[in-house]
């Protein structure tokens, strides 16, 4: 087993993230389904009380578990030599002290660039920037945990500059807010043109805590207070451009995983609703009461209606992809015509998908 992985712990957390340089490394099982899965199974999250780790699935299955149907861990075929080539491009871009750009990292797959670059993607979920950025900023904020200067934090995660820290990291704050848990609860906020008109991010300590869709002549602020009535709210310049753009592609083209940063504040209900709006495939619909359903409670098709209303994360949470039980459109907090549009749009890249 990989030392990358040789505790608990640390497979605990490639689980989380359904990391995809750990696949092969070790296999989960789930005690409360009786399955086992690989790491980047894209299953709902397990608690990590009923998660068993085993470093093959031959021990998982001695153990008397299953193996799952949707990451089917026992197959090996042509497309596992696929996932081996980005998988070690996983783990060369973690190990790097420097940054690796597009084109090394090709001719250590053997690949052409162009080919490197859309099954990167593809397998992956980001690009293999997007990965690199990704890994280095959660290097850097684990250093800046670790209580250390923000000058060591910089060179220790190998992002290369103190002026990088503060044009590309992902923190939504500067470093030294991070540290202090952003006391005050302070927001950084930018706007873009979106596929579906214009929208506003903002960005807590912890990562995207809301997206909407402004109407023409919409006060950003305004709509920014009614979310968040006693945040200290400040325009962001150039510091959010890389995340902002990630969202605006997202928002045009829909992954099955976000893997952008998310902070998700709401009610341990409106929570559950809301990650299971996440995990409703692109291209696909449910109604208010199978959602109900999913979340355990089948007879609470009203709460679960009202959590979708407070979805504060247009797209990234999809409560676009509720209808009503007979099919048709319902509300909207951003209109029925954007959510037609985004259906649609989802509905044809679905189909692109398939044919690829």
């Amino acid at each position: 087993m990989s030392m990358l992985f040789a505790d608990d712990d640390s497979r605990w957390q490639a689980v989380c993230d359904r990391n995809l340089a750990a696949s092969g490394q070790f296999y989960y099982a789930v005690l409360s389904t009786g399955i086992y899965c690989r790491p980047g199974c894209s299953s709902r999250q397990p608690k990590r009380e009923n998660v068993r780790f085993f470093e093959n699935t031959e021990k998982a299955t001695e153990a008397g578990f299953r193996a799952c149907k949707r990451c089917k861990p026992q197959d090996s075929s042509a497309t596992d030599a696929l996932v081996e080539v980005v998988v070690k491009a996983c783990r060369y871009i973690e190990q790097a002290e420097d940054s690796v750009d597009l084109a090394e990292l090709a001719e250590h797959a053997q690949l052409s660039i162009w080919h490197f670059q859309r099954l990167f993607t593809r397998l992956v979920g980001v690009s293999p920037k997007a990965y690199q950025r990704n890994h280095r900023n959660k290097r850097f904020s684990e250093a800046l945990l670790d209580q250390v200067s923000v000058t060591e934090a910089v060179y220790a995660s190998g992002i290369g500059s103190a002026a990088s820290v503060y044009s590309h990291n992902r923190l939504g704050m500067t470093p030294s807010q991070f540290r202090k848990g952003g006391k005050g609860q302070q927001i950084y906020y930018c706007t873009g043109a979106s596929v579906l008109g214009p929208l506003v991010m903002a960005v807590s300590a912890r990562g995207i805590c809301c997206v909407e869709f402004l109407d023409a002549g919409a006060d950003v602020q305004q709509v920014l207070k009614a979310r968040f009535p006693a945040a200290e709210l400040i325009a962001a310049r150039h510091e959010l451009s890389d995340l902002l753009a990630e969202v605006l592609a997202f928002v045009e083209a829909p992954q099955a995983d976000c893997e952008l940063p998310l902070d998700i504040q709401g009610t341990a209900f409106q929570e559950r609703v809301w990650q299971a709006l996440q995990e409703i495939p692109v291209g696909q619909t449910m109604s208010y009461s199978q959602l109900a359903a999913s979340v355990g409670q089948p007879t609470a098709s009203r709460a679960v209606a009202g959590a979708c209303g407070a979805n504060k994360l247009a797209v990234l949470v999809p409560c676009h992809r509720i209808v009503r039980s007979d099919g048709g459109l319902s509300g909207y907090r951003w209109g029925t015509e954007r959510k037609q549009q985004l259906l649609n749009n989802e509905e044809q890249l679905q189909k692109n998908r398939e044919h690829d």
